[in-house]
């Protein structure tokens, strides 16, 4: 789970970034996210709609997947953006790990948000 001083407070951020951000689209969810100069650090947000599933605990799930996806890669994001995941597809809650983090990386690079990932060559 990320921590609170990462996550948003009211829906007025939210309706901010809606309004305002850039838009990343994905195979299962949409990236939005806008730069937020009041800010010193990065905040995320996870929303999923009951017609993606129609049990809370899925629903549930699916947002702690990517919330964790999202505490493992923007670790190094020195600038205050306000992300919002929004999610379309099921297929998260069953998705392995590998995958959904690759997906989330490929937005999130596609974004200019972080950089490629580099693979280390073994000696």
């Amino acid at each position: 789970m990320i921590a609170r001083t990462h996550r948003f407070h009211g829906h007025g951020s939210l309706r901010y970034v809606y309004q305002n951000g850039q838009v990343v689209r994905g195979p299962v969810m949409i990236l939005k996210y806008v730069r937020n100069d009041r800010r010193k650090t990065w905040r995320a947000a996870v929303v999923v709609s009951r017609k993606v599933h129609k049990s809370a605990v899925v629903r549930n799930r699916i947002r702690r997947r990517i919330y964790e996806q999202l505490r493992v890669q923007l670790t190094d994001l020195a600038d205050p953006m306000d992300i919002v995941c929004v999610v379309h597809s099921d297929a998260v809650a069953s998705m392995p790990a590998r995958e959904l983090g690759t997906l989330l990386a490929a937005q999130l690079k596609k974004a200019g948000l972080i950089r490629g990932i580099v693979e280390r060559k073994e000696l």
